[in-house]
């Protein structure tokens, strides 16, 4: 359910993880969630928006860390939600617990893709 809300956040599994994130050629936001989680669900929304306005520019995945235990292993989330910004398979920024919109786009926007480079200080 948190992952289809709009639409625009895709679900990945430890089995689609390196493929859909790590193999990725733009910035992928991951936010590890689960469904017990109330500060999950309040950003949700938020994602899906953010999802929305940086269409094509950044990629937005979930993962149910209940039902994905090994890559919330191999990354050491600890603390729901965690956000990890990955560029070229590598984890290149973290926000961890649920934050206002407008902290998410200031965090998230200097790792957006235009024309397949990152735009530093973009806010």
């Amino acid at each position: 359910m948190h992952e289809t809300m709009h639409g625009a956040l895709t679900a990945v599994t430890d089995d689609t993880f390196a493929a859909t994130v790590l193999a990725a050629d733009r910035p992928v936001v991951v936010d590890f969630w689960a469904d017990w989680c109330p500060p999950c669900r309040a950003i949700s929304r938020s994602l899906t928006e953010l999802a929305d306005e940086f269409a094509g520019r950044m990629l937005f995945t979930t993962v149910d860390t209940d039902e994905n235990p090994e890559v919330t292993r191999t990354y050491a989330v600890l603390s729901l939600p965690t956000l990890l910004v990955f560029r070229d398979g590598a984890v290149v920024a973290s926000v961890v617990g649920a934050r206002p919109k407008h902290h998410l786009r200031q965090s998230l926007a200097r790792y957006l893709v235009t024309d397949f480079t990152v735009v530093p200080g973009t806010a």
